[in-house]
This record gives C-alpha cells, sequence and structure tokens, in this order.
C-alpha cells in the first residue's frame, strides 16, 4: 500500500478547502473532504487519512480506483486518438457498441447512441419519446433521472423541479408498482413513452416489483408506448446482472439508458434502442454531441466490460451484495435501529428505524468509511464491484458505533477504526 504523499497536511487540506469555495459555483455546497488520489476500494484525502470508498462516485467506479488495466487502456488509447469529431468513427467506437448491443441482448436492428453522462442520455430517451409523436409521456413518483431540463421534467422531486419552471411538458407521473393506476394511464393510447428505473436509486433504494415491471412491459406493447428503462445506476453489472432488468424474465425494454459504470470513472453513457422501431424514431440531424463515444472514452469502457466479465465481477457483486445483506439482517435481528437492507447486488439502501442518516455518513466518514444518506432513513452502499466481503464486513462491524455516534453530542469523537488495506 502506497505511503501519503509529500505535503498532505491540514494546513494543506484547508488551502485546498478555501481555493475551492473561491473558485467553484457553490451548487455542492463545501466538499466533505478534498481527495487526492485512490488504490481499489480505498481513498486518501488531502492529510493522508484513508476511507473505504464505499459509494464509489455513486455507483461510477466500478473496478475501484487507478485500477491497472483502465489505466493501461486510457495510456494506449490516448498514445494514437483520444478525440475526433462525429464526423468520423473509430474503431474503438464501433466495437464499444457492438459490446454493448451483445451483452444487452438486443434484437437485430437496434443502435447505439454515445453520451457523456446519464442526465444525456435520458435527454436522448426524452426525444426519442417526443419523437412518436403522442402528447404525453409518464414517469414514477419519486423518480430521478437527471438535473438538465428534459431529464428535470421526468424527476418527480418537487425541490428539484420548481427553481426552474416552466419544464418542457406533457409529463405526468404515477404511483411505483401500481399496475392499475399504470393501466388507467395508458389506456388512452397517447403515451409516447414510460420512464422506469428497476431500482429508485434517489428515492432510498427502492427496487420495483418484478411484477409490476413485466406488467409495465405488457401493457407498454399492448398500447405500442416505448418502455425507456433507466439503467444509470442500476446497469454494468452493478446488481449483478449486465443490466438490473435481465433479472426480471420477460422484460425486455424499447430503450435503455446507460452512464456511470461505464466508464469506471471516465464519463460515458450511451442509450441503446431495441430493434427498427425505436432505431428509427432519431434521423440524421435531430440529435448530437460533441463528445459522446469518442475512441478516448470508448477505449477505457471496452476496458472496463472486458475486465468485469475476466475477473468474474458479476459473480462478485452478487456474492459480496448478499454477504452484505445478510450481515444487515443479522444486525437487524439484535439492533432496533435497523430495519433492514434493499436493493440488489452492490447497490444497497441500509433502512433505519430513525430519520439519522446524514448523522450516520458523517460519523462514517470520520471513521473512514465514504458512504451516502439518499433519504432521512436510508443509508445508501455503491461500492467498487472489486470490493471484498472482508472490507464490507468493517463497516457492518462499524455501523453500531456510527449509530451511537450519530446520536452523540455534536462534540463526541467516533472510535478510530483499524486500517482497511
Amino acid at each position: 500500500m502506497s505511503e501519503p504523499t509529500a505535503g498532505e497536511t491540514t494546513a494543506g487540506a484547508e488551502d485546498l478547502a478555501a481555493r475551492y469555495s473561491r473558485s467553484m459555483l457553490g451548487v455542492f455546497g463545501a466538499p466533505q473532504r478534498v481527495l487526492v488520489r485512490g488504490e481499489g476500494a480505498l481513498v486518501w484525502d488531502a492529510q493522508g487519512r484513508e476511507y473505504l470508498d464505499l459509494l464509489g462516485g455513486i455507483a461510477v467506479n466500478a473496478l475501484g480506483h487507478a485500477h491497472p488495466s483502465l489505466v493501461a487502456a486510457m495510456t494506449k488509447q490516448v498514445e494514437s486518438l483520444a478525440h475526433v469529431s462525429n464526423f468520423f468513427a473509430t474503431p474503438t467506437q464501433i466495437e464499444l457498441a457492438e459490446t454493448l448491443l451483445r451483452l444487452a441482448e438486443a434484437p437485430e436492428g437496434s443502435g447505439v447512441f454515445f453520451t457523456n453522462s446519464g442526465t444525456e442520455s435520458n435527454e436522448a430517451a426524452f426525444k426519442l419519446a417526443r419523437r412518436t409523436e403522442r402528447p404525453r409521456i409518464l414517469a414514477l413518483e419519486n423518480a430521478f433521472h437527471g438535473r438538465t431540463m428534459g431529464a428535470l421534467a421526468l424527476t418527480h422531486k418537487e425541490a428539484y423541479r420548481a427553481p426552474f419552471e416552466p419544464l418542457p411538458g406533457g409529463v405526468e407521473f404515477v404511483p411505483p408498482n401500481d399496475t392499475d393506476a399504470l393501466a388507467r394511464a395508458l389506456a388512452p393510447g397517447d403515451v409516447g413513452a414510460l420512464f422506469l428505473e428497476p431500482i429508485q436509486g434517489e428515492a432510498g433504494v427502492v427496487p420495483l416489483d418484478a411484477e409490476y415491471l413485466r406488467a409495465a412491459r405488457e401493457l407498454t406493447a399492448q398500447h405500442g408506448t416505448l418502455l425507456i428503462l433507466d439503467e444509470v445506476q442500476t446497469g454494468i453489472a452493478r446488481t449483478g446482472h449486465w443490466f438490473a432488468h435481465q433479472g426480471v424474465d420477460g422484460v425486455v425494454p424499447d430503450v435503455m439508458t446507460l452512464a456511470k459504470g461505464l466508464g469506471g470513472g471516465f464519463p460515458i453513457g450511451a442509450v441503446i434502442a431495441y430493434g427498427p422501431r425505436a432505431r428509427a424514431l432519431l434521423q440524421p440531424g435531430q440529435h448530437g454531441t460533441t463528445f459522446g463515444g469518442n475512441p478516448l472514452g470508448a477505449a477505457v469502457a471496452l476496458s472496463v466490460l472486458g475486465t468485469i466479465a475476466e475477473d468474474d465481477l458479476l459473480g462478485n457483486a452478487r456474492r459480496t451484495g448478499q454477504h452484505l445483506a445478510d450481515r444487515i439482517l443479522d444486525l437487524a435481528a439484535t439492533d432496533p435501529r435497523v430495519l433492514g437492507i434493499r436493493g440488489e447486488g452492490l447497490l444497497r439502501g441500509i433502512a433505519l428505524a430513525d430519520p439519522v442518516a446524514p448523522q450516520v455518513v458523517s460519523a462514517a466518514l470520520e471513521a473512514g468509511f465514504i458512504i451516502n444518506a439518499a433519504n432521512p432513513c436510508t443509508l445508501r452502499l455503491a461500492p467498487p464491484l472489486i470490493i471484498t466481503s472482508d472490507q464490507l464486513d468493517a463497516f457492518v462491524d462499524a455501523l453500531p458505533g456510527l449509530l451511537d455516534a450519530a446520536s452523540a453530542p455534536a462534540d463526541t469523537e467516533p472510535a478510530p477504526t483499524e486500517k482497511r488495506s
């Protein structure tokens, strides 16, 4: 394990934080720490303190930090071509599109459009929905699809929407897991698309019922409505499947949106249009992007996908995710402050009895763990797919103390933890 570099001091960290506040727009608030390097599932801040990264950049760092295959792929590609305009194609772009279509089990006539982020993928999908020439689009209550204007119109949380209204129109929200409500909304036959997240991450890592997903597929097919699955957070092996919907028999979308784990930290996203009908909705000149699918991003994404397959990280996500779930359920049986755990694979929400999740997150950071509060009663974990059971055990073993610290007076420090290297 590498040692802290020279100059990693409290004074240096304070200086970096001050420079951040002077130079950056304040949309994210004050940073919790200034991180300077990482290795595997560990990161270090500007003071040389070590943390176990159980959030993975919010499900982005699929291979952890500084993974050798990702570094090698990026280095090799940047030595030849980093970027060309979309007037040209590159071998890496073509190979990545073919690989995604194969992993998605997409039928003949399907196609891929590359973007730079999840919200851009959903913007492109929003355009596909508009091209059906049907006036209505459905999304779910508690949905999160992004912050740009079209994606924001699909996002349910009022606090995100209100400052930017009027948003693009025609979007209606229906309750999740309510098949009757969905059937009523689709009945007039004028809905262009239904947007779903297989697991609603920002809502608290809440999976949609398998029966509901199957009903949504059947109903949308019956009414000629596009089923658009937002797999930005759940895709790329996060749930133990290449894409979360592949764990539900009979569910094949018309469109799927991706990003986050696809680049393992490099910004790249994708839209997969399943079959000729969806592919034909956007014609030449109707959409575009400058950086989407550039050779550097495509090479990195191919490395991520190849490493996941070669190292059986799909299996690791299933095994370690189940190990975490079992440990949390054992804890819940003896500690009433923990109610249980939701999610699949390595996208998990730990349900708390009291609304103390933000305080637990702060206590965890002090103790050397990076996690997230999806809502006041839910801790979200989305660690790198390379995480080990021993590393997850270190967090679960510490969780009762973190809950103690969350309810303790503000001047009480959580107990120090051992290194997790």
